[in-house]
């Protein structure tokens, strides 16, 4: 499974409500770092479709859920359990570095 495109209007049933953890990654289309990230973010959707949800976040189409968690730069990533955000990563970052970071967490 790859990732899953979420919006304001399901972000509360798809993120906070979610069995287990789960990495938001929060992007917009003009965004050059975003784009790089995306195949990654999408590879260990895919890898770690078993041990966490992966959903990402266009800032633009859904402004209120990367203001309420203080999104400043994209992309941000922050991993959420039991409905709190745990960790955070700002910027672009290499697959391996990802996975260690998401091993690392969850």
């Amino acid at each position: 499974m790859t990732s899953v495109q979420v919006s304001d209007a399901n972000f509360e049933k798809e993120v906070l409500g979610a069995d287990g953890p789960v990495m938001v990654d929060f992007w917009a289309e003009w965004c050059g770092p975003c784009k790089a990230l995306s195949p990654i973010v999408d590879e260990v959707a895919i890898e770690m479709s078993d041990k966490m949800k992966v959903v990402k976040v266009n800032i633009d189409e859904s402004p209120l859920a990367p203001t309420k968690y203080g999104v400043r730069g994209i992309p941000t990533l922050i991993i959420f359990k039991d409905g709190q955000p745990i960790e955070t990563k700002v910027g672009g970052m290499s697959k391996s570095n990802l996975s260690a970071w998401l091993n690392s967490v969850i």
